[in-house]
Protein backbone atom coordinates (compact mmCIF):
# COMPACT_ATOMS: atom_id res chain seq x y z
CA UNK A 1 0.00 0.00 0.00
CA UNK A 2 1.16 3.50 -0.81
CA UNK A 3 1.07 6.46 1.57
CA UNK A 4 -1.85 8.10 -0.23
CA UNK A 5 -3.90 4.89 0.11
CA UNK A 6 -3.22 4.78 3.84
CA UNK A 7 -4.27 8.44 4.12
CA UNK A 8 -7.54 7.70 2.30
CA UNK A 9 -8.30 4.76 4.60
CA UNK A 10 -7.37 6.73 7.72
CA UNK A 11 -9.59 9.65 6.70
CA UNK A 12 -12.46 7.28 5.98
CA UNK A 13 -12.08 5.56 9.37
CA UNK A 14 -11.90 8.92 11.18
CA UNK A 15 -15.09 10.05 9.43
CA UNK A 16 -16.96 6.91 10.59
CA UNK A 17 -15.76 7.42 14.17
CA UNK A 18 -16.82 11.09 14.01
CA UNK A 19 -20.36 10.10 13.07
CA UNK A 20 -20.56 7.78 16.06
CA UNK A 21 -19.30 10.50 18.39
CA UNK A 22 -21.78 13.03 16.98
CA UNK A 23 -24.84 10.82 17.48
CA UNK A 24 -23.71 9.62 20.91
CA UNK A 25 -24.91 12.99 22.25
CA UNK A 26 -28.32 12.67 20.62
CA UNK A 27 -29.37 9.36 22.17
CA UNK A 28 -31.51 10.09 25.22
CA UNK A 29 -33.52 6.87 25.53
CA UNK A 30 -33.25 3.20 24.66
CA UNK A 31 -35.71 3.73 21.77
CA UNK A 32 -33.44 6.46 20.38
CA UNK A 33 -30.50 4.07 20.57
CA UNK A 34 -32.26 1.05 19.04
CA UNK A 35 -34.85 2.60 16.67
CA UNK A 36 -33.63 6.14 16.06
CA UNK A 37 -36.84 7.56 17.55
CA UNK A 38 -38.80 5.90 14.68
CA UNK A 39 -38.21 9.00 12.53
CA UNK A 40 -35.39 7.97 10.15
CA UNK A 41 -36.08 8.61 6.46
CA UNK A 42 -36.91 5.68 4.13
CA UNK A 43 -34.05 6.64 1.78
CA UNK A 44 -31.29 6.33 4.35
CA UNK A 45 -32.95 3.28 5.91
CA UNK A 46 -33.16 1.62 2.49
CA UNK A 47 -29.47 2.22 1.83
CA UNK A 48 -28.74 0.94 5.33
CA UNK A 49 -30.81 -2.21 4.77
CA UNK A 50 -28.91 -2.89 1.55
CA UNK A 51 -25.53 -2.30 3.20
CA UNK A 52 -26.55 -4.53 6.09
CA UNK A 53 -27.41 -7.52 3.90
CA UNK A 54 -24.54 -7.05 1.40
CA UNK A 55 -21.41 -7.90 3.34
CA UNK A 56 -17.81 -8.50 2.30
CA UNK A 57 -18.92 -12.03 1.46
CA UNK A 58 -21.24 -10.71 -1.23
CA UNK A 59 -19.04 -7.82 -2.34
CA UNK A 60 -16.10 -10.10 -3.05
CA UNK A 61 -18.18 -13.21 -3.66
CA UNK A 62 -20.12 -11.85 -6.66
CA UNK A 63 -17.02 -10.98 -8.73
CA UNK A 64 -15.42 -14.28 -7.64
CA UNK A 65 -18.53 -16.24 -8.62
CA UNK A 66 -18.67 -14.49 -12.00
CA UNK A 67 -15.01 -15.30 -12.63
CA UNK A 68 -15.29 -18.96 -11.67
CA UNK A 69 -18.82 -19.95 -12.67
CA UNK A 70 -20.43 -17.29 -14.85
CA UNK A 71 -23.42 -14.93 -14.61
CA UNK A 72 -26.18 -17.29 -13.46
CA UNK A 73 -26.00 -15.87 -9.93
CA UNK A 74 -27.23 -12.49 -11.26
CA UNK A 75 -30.52 -14.03 -12.36
CA UNK A 76 -31.82 -13.67 -8.82
CA UNK A 77 -32.52 -10.00 -9.59
CA UNK A 78 -35.52 -11.17 -11.63
CA UNK A 79 -37.12 -12.28 -8.35
CA UNK A 80 -37.07 -8.77 -6.81
CA UNK A 81 -40.54 -7.57 -8.00
CA UNK A 82 -42.22 -10.62 -6.48
CA UNK A 83 -40.22 -10.22 -3.29
CA UNK A 84 -41.34 -6.59 -3.00
CA UNK A 85 -45.01 -7.53 -3.30
CA UNK A 86 -44.78 -10.39 -0.78
CA UNK A 87 -42.76 -8.49 1.82
CA UNK A 88 -44.18 -5.02 1.21
CA UNK A 89 -47.87 -5.92 1.24
CA UNK A 90 -47.94 -9.33 2.90
CA UNK A 91 -45.48 -9.04 5.79
CA UNK A 92 -44.71 -5.41 6.59
CA UNK A 93 -48.31 -4.45 7.58
CA UNK A 94 -48.47 -7.45 9.93
CA UNK A 95 -45.05 -6.82 11.43
CA UNK A 96 -45.76 -3.14 12.13
CA UNK A 97 -49.11 -3.60 13.86
CA UNK A 98 -47.51 -3.69 17.31
CA UNK A 99 -45.16 -0.98 18.71
CA UNK A 100 -42.35 -3.40 19.54
CA UNK A 101 -38.56 -3.06 19.48
CA UNK A 102 -37.56 -6.70 19.11
CA UNK A 103 -39.16 -8.71 16.30
CA UNK A 104 -39.41 -11.68 18.63
CA UNK A 105 -41.88 -9.92 20.92
CA UNK A 106 -44.38 -10.76 18.17
CA UNK A 107 -43.74 -14.47 18.67
CA UNK A 108 -44.55 -14.29 22.37
CA UNK A 109 -47.90 -12.64 21.70
CA UNK A 110 -48.96 -15.61 19.59
CA UNK A 111 -46.94 -18.65 20.71
CA UNK A 112 -45.64 -17.86 24.18
CA UNK A 113 -42.43 -16.95 25.94
CA UNK A 114 -40.51 -20.12 25.07
CA UNK A 115 -40.95 -19.57 21.31
CA UNK A 116 -39.93 -15.93 21.67
CA UNK A 117 -36.70 -17.02 23.35
CA UNK A 118 -36.19 -19.75 20.75
CA UNK A 119 -36.54 -17.25 17.92
CA UNK A 120 -34.22 -14.77 19.60
CA UNK A 121 -31.64 -17.51 20.19
CA UNK A 122 -31.74 -18.66 16.56
CA UNK A 123 -31.30 -15.05 15.43
CA UNK A 124 -28.28 -14.58 17.69
CA UNK A 125 -26.67 -17.80 16.44
CA UNK A 126 -27.38 -16.78 12.84
CA UNK A 127 -25.96 -13.29 13.13
CA UNK A 128 -23.00 -14.11 15.35
CA UNK A 129 -21.93 -16.75 12.80
CA UNK A 130 -22.51 -14.19 10.05
CA UNK A 131 -20.42 -11.48 11.74
CA UNK A 132 -17.67 -13.97 12.52
CA UNK A 133 -17.52 -15.08 8.87
CA UNK A 134 -17.38 -11.48 7.66
CA UNK A 135 -14.48 -10.70 9.99
CA UNK A 136 -12.58 -13.78 8.86
CA UNK A 137 -13.21 -13.23 5.14
CA UNK A 138 -12.25 -9.56 5.25
CA UNK A 139 -9.07 -10.33 7.17
CA UNK A 140 -7.93 -13.42 5.22
CA UNK A 141 -9.03 -12.55 1.67
CA UNK A 142 -8.45 -8.79 1.64
CA UNK A 143 -6.20 -7.34 4.32
CA UNK A 144 -3.62 -10.11 4.75
CA UNK A 145 -2.83 -10.36 1.00
CA UNK A 146 -2.96 -6.57 0.63
CA UNK A 147 -0.33 -6.00 3.30
CA UNK A 148 1.69 -9.07 2.34
CA UNK A 149 1.30 -10.59 5.80
CA UNK A 150 1.29 -14.21 6.88
CA UNK A 151 -1.95 -15.95 7.91
CA UNK A 152 -0.80 -15.71 11.51
CA UNK A 153 -1.92 -12.06 11.46
CA UNK A 154 -5.57 -12.97 10.81
CA UNK A 155 -6.61 -13.09 14.51
CA UNK A 156 -5.12 -9.65 15.24
CA UNK A 157 -6.77 -8.10 12.17
CA UNK A 158 -10.12 -9.60 13.21
CA UNK A 159 -9.67 -7.92 16.60
CA UNK A 160 -8.85 -4.55 15.01
CA UNK A 161 -11.83 -4.63 12.61
CA UNK A 162 -14.27 -5.77 15.28
CA UNK A 163 -13.04 -3.17 17.77
CA UNK A 164 -13.24 -0.31 15.26
CA UNK A 165 -16.83 -1.24 14.40
CA UNK A 166 -17.79 -1.53 18.06
CA UNK A 167 -16.47 1.98 18.75
CA UNK A 168 -18.84 3.87 16.46
CA UNK A 169 -21.82 1.50 16.59
CA UNK A 170 -21.84 1.35 20.40
CA UNK A 171 -21.52 5.10 20.85
CA UNK A 172 -23.96 6.34 18.19
CA UNK A 173 -26.73 3.72 18.20
CA UNK A 174 -28.99 3.08 15.21
CA UNK A 175 -28.79 6.63 13.84
CA UNK A 176 -25.00 6.34 13.54
CA UNK A 177 -25.30 2.83 12.10
CA UNK A 178 -27.85 3.91 9.48
CA UNK A 179 -25.92 7.01 8.38
CA UNK A 180 -22.61 5.17 8.14
CA UNK A 181 -24.38 2.34 6.28
CA UNK A 182 -25.75 4.85 3.76
CA UNK A 183 -22.32 6.35 3.16
CA UNK A 184 -20.83 2.88 2.90
CA UNK A 185 -23.47 1.89 0.31
CA UNK A 186 -22.41 4.77 -1.92
CA UNK A 187 -18.76 3.87 -1.33
CA UNK A 188 -19.47 0.31 -2.49
CA UNK A 189 -21.10 1.62 -5.66
CA UNK A 190 -18.15 3.92 -6.31
CA UNK A 191 -15.64 1.12 -5.76
CA UNK A 192 -17.19 -1.12 -8.41
CA UNK A 193 -17.59 1.73 -10.90
CA UNK A 194 -13.99 2.89 -10.44
CA UNK A 195 -12.67 -0.62 -11.04
CA UNK A 196 -14.65 -0.90 -14.28
CA UNK A 197 -13.40 2.50 -15.45
CA UNK A 198 -9.75 1.71 -14.69
CA UNK A 199 -9.85 -1.66 -16.48
CA UNK A 200 -11.65 -0.18 -19.48
CA UNK A 201 -9.07 2.63 -19.77
CA UNK A 202 -6.17 0.20 -19.37
CA UNK A 203 -7.47 -2.14 -22.08
CA UNK A 204 -8.80 0.56 -24.40
CA UNK A 205 -12.49 -0.36 -24.51
CA UNK A 206 -15.22 -2.48 -22.98
CA UNK A 207 -14.94 -4.87 -25.95
CA UNK A 208 -11.35 -5.65 -24.93
CA UNK A 209 -12.46 -7.34 -21.68
CA UNK A 210 -15.90 -8.53 -22.77
CA UNK A 211 -15.71 -12.24 -23.75
CA UNK A 212 -16.24 -13.11 -27.42
CA UNK A 213 -17.74 -16.48 -26.50
CA UNK A 214 -18.98 -18.37 -23.46
CA UNK A 215 -15.78 -19.24 -21.48
CA UNK A 216 -15.04 -22.96 -21.47
CA UNK A 217 -14.73 -23.17 -17.67
CA UNK A 218 -18.24 -21.74 -17.08
CA UNK A 219 -21.00 -24.34 -16.64
CA UNK A 220 -23.72 -24.21 -19.28
CA UNK A 221 -26.84 -22.30 -18.10
CA UNK A 222 -29.52 -24.46 -16.55
CA UNK A 223 -32.99 -22.89 -16.85
CA UNK A 224 -34.96 -25.53 -14.97
CA UNK A 225 -35.18 -26.88 -11.42
CA UNK A 226 -32.40 -29.47 -11.62
CA UNK A 227 -31.46 -30.34 -8.01
CA UNK A 228 -28.07 -31.70 -9.06
CA UNK A 229 -27.01 -28.51 -10.87
CA UNK A 230 -24.84 -26.12 -8.88
CA UNK A 231 -27.13 -23.23 -9.86
CA UNK A 232 -30.27 -23.56 -11.97
CA UNK A 233 -32.48 -20.61 -12.86
CA UNK A 234 -35.65 -22.04 -11.38
CA UNK A 235 -34.06 -23.01 -8.09
CA UNK A 236 -32.15 -19.74 -7.87
CA UNK A 237 -35.38 -17.74 -8.32
CA UNK A 238 -37.15 -19.84 -5.69
CA UNK A 239 -34.22 -19.76 -3.29
CA UNK A 240 -33.67 -15.99 -3.68
CA UNK A 241 -37.36 -15.25 -3.20
CA UNK A 242 -37.59 -17.37 -0.08
CA UNK A 243 -34.31 -16.04 1.33
CA UNK A 244 -35.36 -12.40 1.01
CA UNK A 245 -38.84 -13.13 2.33
CA UNK A 246 -37.44 -15.09 5.28
CA UNK A 247 -34.82 -12.44 6.05
CA UNK A 248 -37.14 -9.45 5.79
CA UNK A 249 -39.89 -11.27 7.64
CA UNK A 250 -37.99 -12.65 10.63
CA UNK A 251 -34.53 -11.13 10.93
CA UNK A 252 -34.17 -8.39 13.55
CA UNK A 253 -31.77 -6.43 11.33
CA UNK A 254 -34.44 -5.99 8.65
CA UNK A 255 -37.48 -5.66 10.91
CA UNK A 256 -35.66 -3.13 13.09
CA UNK A 257 -35.34 -0.87 10.05
CA UNK A 258 -39.00 -1.25 9.14
CA UNK A 259 -39.97 -0.44 12.73
CA UNK A 260 -37.79 2.67 12.59
CA UNK A 261 -40.11 4.25 10.00
CA UNK A 262 -43.38 6.09 10.60
CA UNK A 263 -45.78 3.67 8.92
CA UNK A 264 -46.01 0.70 6.48
CA UNK A 265 -45.87 3.00 3.44
CA UNK A 266 -42.51 4.39 4.56
CA UNK A 267 -41.32 0.85 5.34
CA UNK A 268 -42.19 -0.22 1.77
CA UNK A 269 -40.14 2.69 0.42
CA UNK A 270 -37.25 1.50 2.57
CA UNK A 271 -37.58 -1.95 1.01
CA UNK A 272 -37.75 -0.53 -2.52
CA UNK A 273 -34.61 1.59 -2.06
CA UNK A 274 -32.79 -1.45 -0.68
CA UNK A 275 -33.81 -3.65 -3.62
CA UNK A 276 -32.94 -1.05 -6.26
CA UNK A 277 -29.50 -0.52 -4.72
CA UNK A 278 -29.00 -4.26 -4.35
CA UNK A 279 -29.82 -4.85 -8.02
CA UNK A 280 -27.53 -2.07 -9.23
CA UNK A 281 -24.59 -3.19 -7.11
CA UNK A 282 -25.06 -6.87 -8.04
CA UNK A 283 -24.87 -6.01 -11.75
CA UNK A 284 -21.85 -3.75 -11.22
CA UNK A 285 -20.04 -6.41 -9.20
CA UNK A 286 -20.83 -9.04 -11.83
CA UNK A 287 -19.39 -6.76 -14.51
CA UNK A 288 -16.40 -6.11 -12.28
CA UNK A 289 -15.71 -9.84 -12.09
CA UNK A 290 -16.04 -10.13 -15.86
CA UNK A 291 -13.69 -7.17 -16.39
CA UNK A 292 -11.09 -8.51 -13.96
CA UNK A 293 -11.23 -11.93 -15.65
CA UNK A 294 -10.76 -10.27 -19.05
CA UNK A 295 -7.83 -8.21 -17.81
CA UNK A 296 -5.96 -11.10 -16.23
CA UNK A 297 -6.73 -13.37 -19.18
CA UNK A 298 -4.80 -10.86 -21.30
CA UNK A 299 -2.14 -10.11 -18.66
CA UNK A 300 -1.86 -13.22 -16.44
CA UNK A 301 -0.45 -12.54 -12.97
CA UNK A 302 2.78 -14.28 -12.01
CA UNK A 303 1.16 -16.05 -9.05
CA UNK A 304 -0.97 -18.22 -11.33
CA UNK A 305 1.93 -20.06 -12.93
CA UNK A 306 0.66 -22.86 -15.14
CA UNK A 307 -2.85 -22.78 -13.62
CA UNK A 308 -5.82 -21.15 -15.40
CA UNK A 309 -6.54 -17.59 -14.24
CA UNK A 310 -10.12 -18.40 -13.17
CA UNK A 311 -8.89 -20.80 -10.49
CA UNK A 312 -8.02 -17.81 -8.29
CA UNK A 313 -11.73 -16.90 -8.13
CA UNK A 314 -12.33 -14.69 -5.08
CA UNK A 315 -8.70 -13.52 -4.99
CA UNK A 316 -8.54 -11.84 -8.40
CA UNK A 317 -10.55 -8.72 -7.50
CA UNK A 318 -8.44 -7.90 -4.39
CA UNK A 319 -5.31 -8.72 -6.42
CA UNK A 320 -6.27 -6.17 -9.06
CA UNK A 321 -6.87 -3.53 -6.40
CA UNK A 322 -3.49 -4.21 -4.81
CA UNK A 323 -1.39 -4.23 -7.95
CA UNK A 324 -3.17 -2.31 -10.72
CA UNK A 325 -5.28 0.51 -9.27
CA UNK A 326 -3.71 4.00 -9.30
CA UNK A 327 -2.56 5.44 -5.95
CA UNK A 328 -5.48 6.85 -3.97
CA UNK A 329 -8.08 4.96 -5.98
CA UNK A 330 -6.87 1.65 -4.59
CA UNK A 331 -7.39 3.08 -1.11
CA UNK A 332 -10.91 4.15 -2.05
CA UNK A 333 -11.83 0.74 -3.50
CA UNK A 334 -10.36 -0.96 -0.45
CA UNK A 335 -12.51 1.39 1.66
CA UNK A 336 -15.51 0.10 -0.33
CA UNK A 337 -14.61 -3.49 0.57
CA UNK A 338 -14.13 -2.56 4.21
CA UNK A 339 -17.44 -0.66 4.04
CA UNK A 340 -19.19 -3.88 3.12
CA UNK A 341 -17.73 -5.45 6.25
CA UNK A 342 -18.21 -2.57 8.65
CA UNK A 343 -21.81 -1.84 7.63
CA UNK A 344 -22.84 -5.44 8.18
CA UNK A 345 -20.93 -5.72 11.45
CA UNK A 346 -22.36 -2.51 12.89
CA UNK A 347 -25.91 -3.50 11.97
CA UNK A 348 -25.38 -6.96 13.41
CA UNK A 349 -24.06 -5.53 16.67
CA UNK A 350 -26.95 -3.07 17.05
CA UNK A 351 -29.63 -5.65 16.24
CA UNK A 352 -28.14 -8.35 18.45
CA UNK A 353 -27.90 -5.77 21.21
CA UNK A 354 -31.64 -5.05 20.87
CA UNK A 355 -32.51 -8.75 20.99
CA UNK A 356 -30.39 -9.56 24.03
CA UNK A 357 -31.68 -6.53 25.93
CA UNK A 358 -35.38 -6.87 25.10
CA UNK A 359 -35.76 -10.63 24.86
CA UNK A 360 -33.42 -11.89 27.58
CA UNK A 361 -32.60 -9.12 30.06
CA UNK A 362 -35.76 -7.01 30.27
CA UNK A 363 -38.70 -8.38 32.22
CA UNK A 364 -42.22 -7.65 31.04
CA UNK A 365 -42.61 -5.02 33.73
CA UNK A 366 -39.34 -3.34 32.82
CA UNK A 367 -40.25 -3.33 29.14
CA UNK A 368 -43.52 -1.54 29.81
CA UNK A 369 -42.19 0.76 32.53
CA UNK A 370 -39.79 3.22 30.88
CA UNK A 371 -39.20 5.68 33.66
CA UNK A 372 -37.07 8.67 32.78
CA UNK A 373 -34.55 7.97 35.54
CA UNK A 374 -33.78 4.56 34.01
CA UNK A 375 -32.82 5.91 30.57
CA UNK A 376 -29.19 6.56 31.49
CA UNK A 377 -28.79 3.06 32.92
CA UNK A 378 -30.47 1.54 29.84
CA UNK A 379 -28.10 3.36 27.47
CA UNK A 380 -25.08 2.26 29.49
CA UNK A 381 -26.29 -1.34 29.43
CA UNK A 382 -26.86 -1.24 25.67
CA UNK A 383 -23.38 0.13 25.00
CA UNK A 384 -21.80 -2.58 27.14
CA UNK A 385 -23.84 -5.21 25.32
CA UNK A 386 -22.54 -3.87 22.00
CA UNK A 387 -18.98 -4.49 23.12
CA UNK A 388 -19.82 -7.96 24.41
CA UNK A 389 -21.37 -8.92 21.05
CA UNK A 390 -18.38 -7.55 19.12
CA UNK A 391 -15.93 -9.52 21.26
CA UNK A 392 -17.98 -12.71 20.83
CA UNK A 393 -18.00 -12.30 17.03
CA UNK A 394 -14.24 -11.79 17.04
CA UNK A 395 -13.72 -14.99 19.02
CA UNK A 396 -16.01 -17.00 16.75
CA UNK A 397 -14.35 -15.66 13.59
CA UNK A 398 -11.46 -18.08 14.00
CA UNK A 399 -13.81 -21.06 13.64
CA UNK A 400 -14.02 -20.24 9.92
CA UNK A 401 -10.69 -22.01 9.52
CA UNK A 402 -12.73 -25.22 9.72
CA UNK A 403 -14.89 -24.48 6.65
CA UNK A 404 -14.05 -24.90 2.98
CA UNK A 405 -15.44 -23.34 -0.20
CA UNK A 406 -15.49 -19.96 -1.90
CA UNK A 407 -17.29 -16.95 -0.42
CA UNK A 408 -20.62 -17.70 -2.08
CA UNK A 409 -20.54 -21.23 -0.67
CA UNK A 410 -19.69 -19.86 2.78
CA UNK A 411 -22.78 -17.65 2.53
CA UNK A 412 -24.98 -20.70 2.12
CA UNK A 413 -23.21 -23.05 4.54
CA UNK A 414 -22.59 -20.64 7.41
CA UNK A 415 -24.41 -17.37 6.98
CA UNK A 416 -27.78 -18.53 5.62
CA UNK A 417 -28.02 -21.85 7.43
CA UNK A 418 -30.66 -20.73 9.97
CA UNK A 419 -32.55 -18.21 7.82
CA UNK A 420 -35.43 -20.56 6.94
CA UNK A 421 -35.76 -22.15 10.41
CA UNK A 422 -36.17 -18.69 11.94
CA UNK A 423 -38.90 -17.71 9.48
CA UNK A 424 -40.77 -20.97 10.17
CA UNK A 425 -41.65 -19.57 13.61
CA UNK A 426 -42.97 -16.31 12.15
CA UNK A 427 -44.96 -18.11 9.46
CA UNK A 428 -46.67 -20.29 12.05
CA UNK A 429 -47.33 -17.31 14.31
CA UNK A 430 -48.71 -15.04 11.58
CA UNK A 431 -50.47 -17.40 9.17
CA UNK A 432 -51.44 -20.62 10.99
CA UNK A 433 -54.35 -19.92 13.39
CA UNK A 434 -54.12 -23.33 15.09
CA UNK A 435 -50.33 -23.17 15.65
CA UNK A 436 -49.17 -24.20 19.14
CA UNK A 437 -45.82 -24.05 20.95
CA UNK A 438 -45.35 -27.81 20.37
CA UNK A 439 -45.90 -27.37 16.64
CA UNK A 440 -43.51 -24.41 16.55
CA UNK A 441 -40.76 -26.37 18.33
CA UNK A 442 -41.25 -29.35 16.03
CA UNK A 443 -41.16 -27.12 12.95
CA UNK A 444 -38.03 -25.32 14.13
CA UNK A 445 -36.06 -28.47 14.95
CA UNK A 446 -37.03 -30.28 11.74
CA UNK A 447 -36.13 -27.23 9.66
CA UNK A 448 -32.70 -26.95 11.30
CA UNK A 449 -32.12 -30.68 10.73
CA UNK A 450 -32.86 -30.40 7.00
CA UNK A 451 -30.68 -27.28 6.59
CA UNK A 452 -27.69 -28.89 8.31
CA UNK A 453 -28.15 -32.17 6.38
CA UNK A 454 -27.96 -30.40 3.01
CA UNK A 455 -25.20 -27.95 3.93
CA UNK A 456 -22.92 -30.51 5.55
CA UNK A 457 -23.89 -33.74 3.80
CA UNK A 458 -20.28 -34.45 2.85
CA UNK A 459 -18.87 -33.77 6.31
CA UNK A 460 -21.61 -35.85 7.95
CA UNK A 461 -21.35 -38.61 5.31
CA UNK A 462 -25.04 -38.32 4.42
CA UNK A 463 -26.49 -39.59 1.11
CA UNK A 464 -27.68 -36.10 0.13
CA UNK A 465 -26.67 -34.66 -3.26
CA UNK A 466 -28.86 -31.53 -3.42
CA UNK A 467 -27.22 -28.21 -4.32
CA UNK A 468 -26.69 -25.59 -1.62
CA UNK A 469 -29.46 -23.43 -3.14
CA UNK A 470 -31.91 -26.07 -1.89
CA UNK A 471 -31.14 -25.30 1.76
CA UNK A 472 -33.67 -22.49 2.21
CA UNK A 473 -36.59 -23.99 0.22
CA UNK A 474 -36.21 -27.47 1.71
CA UNK A 475 -35.77 -26.31 5.29
CA UNK A 476 -38.67 -23.85 5.02
CA UNK A 477 -41.18 -26.27 3.50
CA UNK A 478 -40.23 -29.03 5.94
CA UNK A 479 -40.50 -26.76 8.96
CA UNK A 480 -43.89 -25.34 7.98
CA UNK A 481 -45.41 -28.74 7.19
CA UNK A 482 -44.11 -30.33 10.40
CA UNK A 483 -45.30 -27.34 12.42
CA UNK A 484 -48.78 -27.54 10.91
CA UNK A 485 -49.04 -31.31 11.50
CA UNK A 486 -47.76 -31.26 15.09
CA UNK A 487 -49.64 -28.16 16.26
CA UNK A 488 -52.99 -29.96 16.90
CA UNK A 489 -51.13 -32.36 19.21
CA UNK A 490 -50.05 -29.56 21.51
CA UNK A 491 -51.85 -27.35 23.97
CA UNK A 492 -53.07 -23.98 22.72
CA UNK A 493 -51.45 -21.06 24.51
CA UNK A 494 -53.83 -19.35 26.90
CA UNK A 495 -53.95 -15.62 27.48
CA UNK A 496 -52.23 -16.08 30.83
CA UNK A 497 -49.18 -17.93 29.44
Amino acid sequence: MRVVDIVVLAAYAAFMMGIGAYYSRKNQTAEDYLLGGRTISPLTLGLSLFATLVSTLSYLGHPGEMIANGPMVLCQIAAFPGIYLIVGYGLIPLLMKQPVTSAYELLEQRLGRSIRLAGATVFLLLRLGWMATILFATSSVVIVPLLGLSTGWIPLICVILGTATAVYSSSGGLRAVVLTDSIQSLTMLAGAVLTLIVITLRMGSVAAWWPDAWPAHWPEPNWGFDPSARISFGMLMLSATLWYVCTNGSDQMSIQRFLSTRNPAHARRTLMVSQMTDGAVSVLLGLTGLAVLGYYSSFPPAVVGDQPVHTLGDKLFPMFIMSQMPPGLSGLVLAAILSAALSSLSSGINSACAVIDRDFLSTRKQTADTAVNSDARALTRLKRLSWLIAMTAITLSLLNLLFEGNLIERCYKVVNLLTAPLFVLFFLALFVPWATPLGAWAGLLSSVTVAVSIAYARELHLPVTASLVWIVPSALITGILVGIVFSPLGKRRSSSD
